[in-house]
This record gives C-alpha cells, structure tokens and sequence, in this order.
C-alpha cells in the first residue's frame, strides 16, 4: 500500500526574541524522528525530480556543494551529472552567523532540497551561494511554499478561536514564490526562474497527518506558540474542523504541500542578454500585422 506523503516543515525553525537562530529545539526533534523512524517521502519525490530538472542541461558539472538537505538522496539521485557533491551544513549553533562554508567561485553547481526554509536570511545565503558559484554556474533548489499545509493551518486558527479566545501559530509562514525570483535578481543571479509543484495528499484524519509530521521533526516550535500544552477540547475540534471543510467524499482530508522551485546561473558573457533600449531593428505592428494607431486615437467601428 502507498504510503502517504508527509514534509519536513519549515515549522521546526525557532528564532529567539532576538531575531538569532535557535536551533536546538530543531536539531532534538529531528533526533527524535529518526529514532522513530524517518519519513523522507517528499524528500525522495523532490531528489528524482531535481535530476531530472538538472538532466535537461546540457551540460557535465565537477564540483557541486548540497546545501542543507537533511538526507543523502540527492547523492545517488545526480550521480553521473555531478562529478563530485559535497554536503554544507548550514549553522545550527545559536552564537553563529548565518555564513556557509563555501570559498568564492569554487564551485559549477549549488544544489539545495527542502531546506532553504531553514535558514533566518535567505537573501544573504543566497548572495553567498552566488559568489560561490564560478561564472556560468548553476544554481537549483527546492524549498516549501506559502500554500504548505493550508487547511492545518486553517483548521488550527478557527478552534482556537472558538475554544480559546485567540489564536496562536501552528504552522510557520513560508516562502511566497512571487518574492522569490526578485530575492534570485537581488542576489545577483542571472537569468532566474521559479515554478511551483502543489501536491494534494490524503489522510484518513488530522491526527494521521500530525503523527506523521512528527515523524519528520516537524512538530511546532515557533517562538511566539503557546506555552500551555494543547487542550485536548481544542485538538478535537480543530479535527473536526479539518474534516468538516477539507474531507473528500470517502472521509479522507486532504492536506496541501508547495514545492517552490528556484533556479538562477552566475551571471557570464556568454548567456543570453536583454536588448537596450531603442535597440530593435522592427516595429512590433510590423511583425504582428497590425496597423499602428497614434497614441490617443480610438479605431473606428
């Protein structure tokens, strides 16, 4: 039998008071989901697609660097387009700053899974990944996006509001791809593009879909949640909420997952250019046919 599609969600990220990364908490619960045993579902379908994203370049890259990924899939998955992958972690001590271990233009290709949403300033990881990366490098990451556990987050915030008066942060905010392919220009990437994949997955409750979050480290550990544990009322509710609004005829709920897609190059003479200004050789109208109207003036009926 299929097993369901679960993620490790952005969710597990603490930032103290402070705006520093607080990892701890992070690093104790994905501790704890390998001891119960992983889930890397999503991961896996994210490593297959990433090569074949990057079988589409007609290109053999040396030397790569996998930021982040907690897993070794992408290892085996880009065997025979990479010559040699390296892992960097990225910090996970609250004294550190957000900086990788990567020397300037060292590398063809930077590669990241799921784990971008991990770090507090992407745009300046990104800009490190940028300077890392030797001219005419390619850079292809997958992180979650903004639409990532939707009815969860839904469901949570209407029995809150209901049994306890006020509601607190379940499920982290995540990357909006609209914001992403500016933060890819601002970091000095050319030619950038970003998609998206949305999956819809099946549960046969919220309690299904949660234990098995858990079994990612995924678990809630925003600074700003509630201290007080959970009252079981509550969670009940919130179960009923999700099944009242996000459950197909058989009584299955459906869960969302964002996969947001990022891919940009360093920037190299030989790579396509925009045209400037007042550059082109004919008129749109003449190429489309049509018969120019001065500004103003409105066709005839």
């Amino acid at each position: 039998m299929k097993r369901p599609l679960v993620v490790k969600l952005g969710s597990s990220l603490v930032v103290d008071e402070g705006g520093r990364p607080r990892r701890a908490l992070l690093r104790a619960r994905q501790h704890r989901a390998l001891r119960q045993g992983r889930e890397t579902f999503l991961l896996d379908r994210v490593a297959l697609d990433m090569a074949e994203r990057l079988h589409a370049v007609l290109r053999k890259f040396v030397a790569g660097a996998d930021v982040g990924t907690s897993g070794d899939q992408l290892r085996p998955a880009l065997a025979g387009q990479v010559g040699a992958l390296a892992h960097v972690d990225v910090p996970d001590r609250e004294s550190e700053s957000e900086g990788l271990s990567l020397l300037p233009q060292s590398l063809d290709l930077v590669v990241s899974a799921l784990a971008l949403q991990f770090v507090n300033d992407l745009p300046g990881a990104l800009i490190q990944i940028r300077r890392a990366l030797k001219p005419d490098g390619l850079f292809l990451a997958a992180m979650l996006g903004g639409d990532t556990l939707t009815e969860l987050r839904q469901a949570f915030a209407a029995a809150e509001a209901e049994r306890e008066g006020g509601v607190s942060p379940r499920v982290a905010p995540f990357a909006d791809v609209r914001e992403m392919g500016a933060l890819l220009q601002r970091a000095g990437l050319a030619l950038p593009v970003t998609d998206v994949d949305r999956l819809t997955v099946r549960y046969s409750s919220a309690f299904t879909l949660m234990a098995e979050l858990r079994r990612m480290g995924a678990t809630n550990a925003l600074i700003e949640r509630r201290r007080t544990p959970l009252r079981r009322a509550t969670l009940a509710r919130m179960a009923e909420i999700y099944a009242e609004r996000f459950a197909d005829r058989d009584g299955k709920i459906r869960a969302t997952f964002e996969v947001v897609w990022l891919s940009g190059w360093a920037p190299h003479e030989s790579q396509q250019q925009p045209l400037r200004p007042g550059s082109a050789k004919q008129r749109l109208a003449d190429a489309l046919g049509a018969v120019e109207q001065p500004a103003g003036e409105k066709t005839g009926r």
